[in-house]
Order: structure tokens, then C-alpha cells, then sequence
């Protein structure tokens, strides 16, 4: 049985991927569970994170959000038995890649699918829904009635996390990144309250979002990166589609909640009195934040996963 690898070479600038063969998977035991793999999602490979982590290795599997039917239980499994079609995603410790027939996975990384979800929508879903769920869920207690800006909302993120935001009754305003994203946000049903058209550099989020809300702001902001420093300091791809962070300050209400993809963001004392005044919160919306308490803890996913991604995929189709 062949599996999908990533080599990463001495200097870490050149990656190369590589099939290899694998020994056949140990006897299914305890709270492990065996899976025939139906669909896989390919994302990017945090290479420094895994140094970060001092996870580095040689080869390192290729695949982590997986989708299938199980084939054999541990005896300790109390969650689901042979036949049960699953969804979930492999630790970053896994050995085994997701892009290969079958895998052994600890109960606690899956969850049931939904039935009339198809095995390439529960794979390609799971990693964002989490993300979404976490930011608007768990980081800014999103309510009905809320306003919330969501940057970039025609990507993967920002498309679910719409969803999420009219399931819950919230108002929703969003940045487009080009005329095509504009059109496809405007197509939105329930509609976005206000697109705002980024891509050509003269639009104003902050004072958009000011005039939306009637001058009181917005009581959430998922953002999808943000400038830290003054126009000449910033790399040129940033200057046009990202807000600056004072922008994001100034359109933050009261008792606002800033969920941020940023993790350099540098927060100047001025900055920071500001956002005391307001009462506002600033959140940190990290990709691995269930897989890094898992390796440091040994415990977190499960209880986590349980209770928010079968939700997160019934209501994104």
C-alpha cells in the first residue's frame, strides 16, 4: 500500500513529494479505529510550525483531512463501529498521510458525516468549518442580532464563515479582492448587507463599516491578514487588499471582538488604550490550535470535535 510524502531539502527551500510504500497497518486496538479513506483534502504544509514544534522529519505524510468508511474498531471505541461513514482530521503528529487507502486513527479526530453530504464536501469542508466555528463560535460568541465583518468573504474561510453568520442571524458586511469575488458575494441568499469592493485600493473599510452600523461599529471582525506598518515599510502585494490594523480599531464597536489570522500582529501602547476604551477584545485564530493541545496535552480534540463539527457540516450544505 502506497502512501503520499513531502522531503523537504537540508537548506528548506525546495520540496519534493514522493509515493512510497508502507507497511501493511498494525492490528486495530484500544481507542484506535481503521479507515478506508473515500476522499482527502490537500492543504498547505506548515513547515514552520513543524520546526517550530521540533516535528521535523525526513518524510512527512502528505493529507490530513480524510473522509470515509470505517473498517475495524479497537476494543475501547465507544463512538462508532464497522461501516459508519466518518469525516475528521489526522494529528499533525500522524504517521500515516491521509492520501493512501487506509489509515489508523484514534477515535477522537472523527466524527459521523452527515448522509447526504458526499465524501469530497465533508473532506474539503472539515478543516475550514473548524476554523469558522472556533472564530465566530467559541472566540467572539457570535449571536443573532451581531454585526460582523468578514474580510476576503468570497475564500473558503470567508464563504463559510457568511454561512455561519446568517445561520446565526447575524448582519454580515465583507471585502471583495476583485470584481469577479463582488459578483459572486452580491449572489449571497440571505444578501450581505454591504460588499466592499477592496480590490482597486479606494475603498475605506473602516468608514463603510462606520456608515453601515450607523457610527457604532461592528461588534466582530474576522479578519484574513492585516498591515502593521506605514505604506513604505509594507511588501506591495499588502498595501492594496489588506486594512491596516488602525483601520480595523477604529470600525471595532464596543465590547467588539477581533478575531485575527495575524500571528506577527504588533500592538503599539496607543493601539492598545484603544482597544481599552472600547472594552474590545483581541482573539488569535491559530489553524493547529486542536492539534497543538493535543501534542502537548494529550487531550482537547475530542470533546471539541464532538461538539461542533457535525453542526459546522450539516449547515454548511
Amino acid at each position: 500500500m502506497k502512501g503520499l510524502y513531502f522531503q523537504q531539502s537540508s537548506t528548506n527551500e525546495e520540496i519534493t513529494f514522493v509515493f512510497q510504500e508502507r507497511e501493511n497497518l498494525p492490528v486495530t486496538e484500544d481507542n484506535y479505529v481503521k479507515l478506508q479513506v473515500k476522499a482527502c483534502a490537500l492543504s498547505q504544509i506548515n513547515t514552520k510550525l513543524l520546526a517550530e514544534m521540533k516535528m521535523e522529519k525526513e518524510f512527512f505524510p502528505v493529507g490530513r483531512e480524510v473522509a470515509g468508511i470505517v473498517l475495524d474498531v479497537g476494543s475501547k471505541v465507544s463512538f462508532f463501529q464497522p461501516d459508519d461513514e466518518v469525516v475528521g482530521i489526522l494529528p499533525l503528529d500522524s504517521e500515516d498521510p491521509g492520501l493512501c487507502e487506509a489509515v489508523r486513527v484514534h477515535e477522537h479526530y472523527l466524527v459521523h458525516k452527515p448522509e447526504k453530504v458526499t465524501w469530497t464536501e465533508a473532506a474539503g469542508t472539515i478543516r475550514d468549518g473548524l476554523r469558522v466555528y472556533t472564530a465566530l463560535h467559541y472566540l467572539s460568541h457570535l449571536s443573532p442580532g451581531k454585526s460582523v465583518l468578514i474580510m476576503d468573504g468570497a475564500s473558503a474561510l470567508g464563504t463559510i464563515a457568511i454561512q455561519l453568520a446568517h445561520h446565526r442571524g447575524a448582519k454580515v458586511i465583507s471585502t471583495a479582492c476583485s470584481l469577479e469575488d463582488k459578483q459572486f458575494l452580491e449572489r449571497f441568499r440571505p444578501p450581505i448587507a454591504r460588499v466592499i469592493d477592496v480590490s482597486n485600493g479606494k475603498a475605506h473599510v473602516a468608514e463603510s463599516c462606520l456608515e453601515e452600523t450607523g457610527g457604532l461599529g461592528v461588534d466582530i471582525v474576522l479578519d484574513a491578514g492585516v498591515r502593521l506598518y506605514s505604506k513604505d515599510d509594507e511588501p506591495a502585494e499588502k498595501l492594496q487588499l489588506l486594512p491596516h490594523k488602525h483601520d480595523i480599531i477604529t470600525l471595532l464597536g464596543v465590547g467588539g471582538h477581533w478575531v485575527t489570522t495575524e500571528e506577527n500582529l504588533q500592538l503599539d501602547p496607543p493601539d492598545s488604550h484603544c482597544l481599552f476604551l472600547k472594552g474590545a477584545a483581541v482573539a488569535f485564530l491559530n489553524d493547529e490550535v486542536w492539534n497543538l493541545s493535543n501534542v502537548q496535552q494529550g487531550k482537547y480534540l475530542s470533546t471539541y470535535l464532538k461538539r461542533c463539527d457535525g453542526e459546522v457540516i450539516n449547515w454548511c450544505f
